[in-house]
């Protein structure tokens, strides 16, 4: 009785397998000279494929070029407020994991921004994290009270439009940041 033999398909015949490796030595080659944004996008789509034998080594590569891709990134503002014009960008196309990166840096570089504070209650509210969006508000309202007229109009608030405690930080009561300037008396005090 014959056995029908049937021959095993080589890595190197099956297509996927050849387009994944082209990528992982084009990202490679890329990587070699330095160019990590050439690079970055053949690791991810080898990342992206079936081929188990590429995937691990192209994503040590692929965290590699996002590394140098973020360093190369933060040395190239000027000033905190380019930092922050880019990590708003980012808020509106919406990235908001590498925004929240971009801020949170910013925040730790310069702690008494109160447009950094602004920016991460926003992103924030973005996100869902209404109490964490209502708590930098109002830190970064007692830094500048200016930002209220701003935060009246900001899109990216609209998801608090309808919370009475947004409405409380927007439109104080004037008389409730008064301090009673006379001592109060009481009954058994004498007068």
């Amino acid at each position: 009785m014959a056995q029908k033999v049937t021959a095993k398909k080589s890595p190197a015949d099956d297509p996927h397998y050849t387009q994944a490796l082209q990528s992982y030595e084009a990202g490679l080659r890329a990587l070699q000279e330095h160019k990590f944004d050439k690079a970055k996008p053949h690791f991810q789509k080898v990342v992206a494929s079936s081929v188990r034998e590429l995937i691990d080594r192209a994503t040590v590569h692929l965290n590699t070029c996002n590394q140098r891709l973020e360093r190369s990134l933060a040395s190239q503002f000027k000033t905190p407020e380019e930092h922050f014009d880019y990590a708003v960008s980012l808020m509106n196309v919406g990235d908001y994991v590498s925004a929240r990166e971009h801020l949170e840096k910013l925040q730790k570089s310069a702690p008494k921004a109160d447009y950094v504070l602004y920016g991460i209650a926003a992103l924030d509210c973005l996100t869902g994290r209404v109490e964490d969006s209502l708590k930098r508000l109002d830190e970064a309202l007692h830094m500048n009270p200016q930002l209220r007229y701003q935060a009246r109009n900001d899109s990216d608030f609209q998801n608090l439009a309808e919370d009475p405690r947004f409405t409380e930080l927007l439109y104080p009561d004037p008389g409730a940041e008064l301090e009673p300037e006379e001592p109060e008396f009481h009954d058994n005090e004498p007068a």
